[in-house]
């Protein structure tokens, strides 16, 4: 699946401990922006889908470590959609810090984040096939979004 959208942030002083470095659980909150934005760059908004009855719920997340951010790094968070099926999906996810001049992005995390579809009560429900087929065209763009420079795009830096 070929489409990927791009969210930019800074790091802020509260994400980072003492020494001035990023907290490992931060990393997962950008992923959360990042799913949030190519949901939002797909064509609807998680307030869209909650609308329609569709509720997801991470059921699993997985990071691999690379290198670490400090406060003020210029991050952007790669975001694509790897696998749909009847009750959830797998997003995947790579962060990196851009070089302040100019050269090549460094990798501080790859992840993954599954999510289930479940219904009011919090039980395990089937993915309307509508959203399911919505999600499927979306992945399979053949293109790769990045991200507004203001504040109304993906862009969530400064």
């Amino acid at each position: 699946m070929a489409f990927e959208t791009t969210s930019e942030l800074r790091v802020r002083y509260a994400e980072t401990d003492q020494m001035g470095v990023v907290y490992h659980a931060n990393y997962l909150v950008w992923c959360e922006i990042g799913r949030t934005d190519f949901i939002r760059t797909a064509g609807k908004s998680y307030a869209d889908l909650e609308r329609e009855g569709v509720r997801l719920a991470v059921s699993e997340a997985t990071i691999r470590f690379h290198a670490s951010a400090r406060y003020d790094d210029r991050i952007v968070v790669h975001t694509s959609l790897s696998a749909v099926g009847s009750r959830g999906m797998t997003f995947a996810y790579r962060v990196e810090r851009m070089d302040p001049a100019g050269g090549t992005p460094t990798v501080l995390v790859r992840a993954t984040t599954s999510l289930v579809c479940t219904n009011d009560q919090g039980r395990l429900a089937t993915l309307p096939r509508e959203v399911r087929d919505w999600l499927e065209r979306a992945a399979n763009r053949n293109e790769v979004n990045q991200a507004d420079t203001n504040r109304g795009g993906l862009s969530h830096a400064d």
